[in-house]
C-alpha cells in the first residue's frame, strides 16, 4: 500500500488530482474518466465525484493498487 502525506498547507486534495499525483492517471482527464466510470472506491465505496476532498486517513483504491492518504 501506498501513502499520500498531505503538506502542511493541505486540508485534502481533490480526488482526481490525487489520481494524478501518484501516476495511477497519465492526466486529470484520465483520472476523471476513471472516476466516471466507478473504477475508484474511497474508504471502501465507489466514489463518482471527481472533486471529492479526500483528507488525512482515507483510503482509496483503485483495481489492486491502494493510497492512504497521511
Amino acid at each position: 500500500m501506498q501513502q499520500f502525506q498531505l503538506t502542511d498547507e493541505q486540508e485534502f486534495i481533490e480526488l482526481f488530482k490525487l489520481l494524478k499525483a501518484i501516476d495511477w492517471a497519465a492526466s486529470g482527464g484520465e483520472a476523471k474518466q476513471m472516476i466516471d466510470a466507478g473504477m475508484v472506491s474511497v474508504n471502501q465505496q465507489v466514489e463518482t465525484r471527481k472533486r471529492n476532498k479526500i483528507k488525512s486517513g482515507d483510503l482509496v483504491s483503485f483495481q489492486e493498487h491502494q493510497v492512504q492518504v497521511i
